[in-house]
C-alpha cells in the first residue's frame, strides 16, 4: 500500500514546480506580452532590459515570486563533513536576495538599446553594476542548487540531468562574460542575433527544468 504524502514534503515539491514553472515562464511571456501590449516585434537586448518596456510588472513581479518561494524554500540540510555544503536554507536565501538585486536594480540603457520599445536611456552606473552582479551570483546559486544539492539524492539518472543543466547554467553564464568583455568589438553584428537574451533563456530554462524535475513534475518516476 503506498504511504501518504506527508504536506510538509509535498509543499516542498510543489514550491520547485513554482519556481521552474515561473523560471521557464519568464523569457515567453515577455516577448509575447511585448508583441502583443506594446507591438515589440523585435527581441530586446536581454531579459532585463524588458524592465524599460510595458513589460516591467511581470519583469519584477516573476522575480519577486521567485524570490519569495526561495526564501522560503527549504530542502536538504547542511552537511557538516562538506566543507563546501551550505544547505539549502543559506543557498535559497542568497538566491532569494541576488533575485531582489536584479528587480530593483534595473539594468542601464545605452543609446544603441533604444528601439521603438525602449525610448530613453538609463545610464546609471552604480546601479548597472549591482544588476549584472545581482543576476551573476543569482545564477551561479541557481547552478549550485542543480550540481551540488539536488544530487544529494540517490537517483543517478536524475542527478545526471541535475548536472546538466547546472553545468548549462554555468557555460551559459561563462559565454555571456566573454561576450560583455572579449568579443565587445564585434558586438555590432552579434547584436543584431541577441545573444545575452539567447543564452540568458537558455539558462533560465534549464533552472527551471532543473527545479520541476526535482519538484517531480517531470520525470517522477525516474530514479
Amino acid at each position: 500500500m503506498n504511504q501518504p504524502v506527508i504536506p510538509q514534503i509535498k509543499s516542498y515539491k510543489q514550491l520547485r514546480q513554482a519556481v521552474g514553472y515561473i523560471g521557464i515562464a519568464l523569457p515567453v511571456v515577455i516577448i509575447i506580452g511585448g508583441l502583443i501590449l506594446q507591438h515589440c516585434f523585435e527581441l530586446q537586448g536581454s531579459i532585463s532590459k524588458y524592465y524599460h518596456t510595458i513589460m516591467r510588472n511581470y519583469f519584477v513581479g516573476s522575480l519577486c515570486a521567485v524570490a519569495l518561494f526561495l526564501w522560503f524554500y527549504r530542502g536538504y540540510d547542511k552537511d557538516p563533513k562538506d566543507k563546501f555544503d551550505i544547505g539549502d536554507n543559506l543557498a535559497g536565501n542568497l538566491a532569494a536576495l541576488f533575485a531582489l538585486g536584479v528587480a530593483f536594480f534595473p539594468c542601464r540603457i545605452e543609446a544603441n538599446d533604444i528601439t521603438p520599445c525602449i525610448t530613453s536611456i538609463y545610464d546609471h552606473k552604480i546601479i548597472g553594476i549591482i544588476h549584472l552582479a545581482s543576476a551573476f551570483l543569482f545564477f551561479m546559486t541557481l547552478a549550485y542548487f542543480s550540481i551540488f544539492q539536488f544530487t544529494k539524492g540517490k537517483k543517478p539518472k536524475k542527478n545526471k540531468i541535475y548536472r546538466f543543466c547546472g553545468y548549462t547554467i554555468v557555460v551559459s553564464l561563462l559565454l555571456i562574460v566573454v561576450y560583455i568583455l572579449i568579443l565587445e568589438y564585434k558586438r555590432p553584428f552579434l547584436d543584431k542575433l541577441k545573444p545575452m537574451f539567447i543564452l540568458e533563456t537558455i539558462a533560465l530554462w534549464a533552472f527551471g527544468i532543473s527545479w520541476l524535475v526535482k519538484g517531480e513534475a517531470l520525470l517522477k518516476k525516474m530514479e
